[in-house]
């Protein structure tokens, strides 16, 4: 455990040579992991990218933008990184990854109506499905089999379609869904997916000195426990658990 400290705090250390160029970080309407309140961006991930980017000693800005619009930019402008994103195959080779904001199951919400959810995915793919136009939900749906998806801008549309019956059902990770359920939601699970690992992608061009100083960062976040106190101070279990309460594999 020595070792493994003094090799982040060596990988700490201020870069050789100042960036002269500001690194952009940009993101969606996602409470609790990211969202404007009060005129200010904060969030579980945003507070995440904070402090790493101020452990690393760069320029930042952080700015709030549709997710299709947000992930483009990361993919094509440089000096851009988009979060929380989805990391997978597809995505592995498109950008430069600083790895886990996020560790978390996924699930399929209905509205909490009293009726009965699908028994098995052949009988979902047969219910009208609803995501965010570029989430990474959205390749988890075509990977199931489910082909007409309405698309909205941002979740908080997703779930107004889905209480109000223009969808049955949508995909969000447990933990975005135990904060539905904290702030009244009438939505429950009903149907488990797949887990998923979410970070900060960014622009392939990006200098590997400085993704592997804020890698280091996070590490850091990791291992000294702030991570897990950040989700505790947002009402969510820490990320090194399970919903269940069961440690991570």
């Amino acid at each position: 455990m020595k070792t493994l400290l003094l090799t982040l705090c060596l990988s700490l250390a201020p870069l050789s040579a100042p960036l002269a160029e500001t690194l952009h970080f940009v993101t969606e309407e996602y409470a609790p992991f990211n969202y404007s309140k009060d005129g200010r961006i904060t969030g579980i991930a945003v507070e995440q990218v904070e402090a790493i980017a101020k452990a690393v000693g760069i320029d930042y800005t952080i700015e709030i933008m549709p997710w299709a619009r947000a992930f483009a930019m990361a993919e094509n402008q440089p000096m851009n990184c988009v979060f929380t994103t989805g990391y997978n195959r597809d995505r592995a080779d498109r950008f430069a990854w600083v790895n886990p904001l996020l560790k978390d199951e996924m699930v399929l919400l209905k509205r909490k109506d009293g009726s009965k959810g699908p028994a098995s995915t052949r009988e979902a793919l047969a219910m009208k499905v609803g995501s965010q136009r570029g989430d990474f939900a959205v390749e988890a749906l075509e990977e199931l089999g489910f082909k007409d998806i309405d698309l909205a801008t941002d979740i908080d549309i997703s779930v107004r379609k889905l209480l109000s019956g223009r969808i049955d059902l949508m995909p969000t990770s447990i933990k975005t869904y135990e904060n539905l359920v904290n702030q009244g939601q009438p939505v429950e699970k009903a149907m488990l997916m797949a887990g998923q690992i979410y970070g900060l992608a960014c622009h392939k061009d990006t200098p590997p000195e400085l993704i592997e100083r804020l890698q280091a960062a996070l590490d850091q976040l990791i291992v000294s426990g702030e991570q897990d106190r950040i989700f505790t101070a947002y009402g969510l279990p820490p990320n090194t658990r399970t919903a269940d309460g069961g440690a991570k594999k």
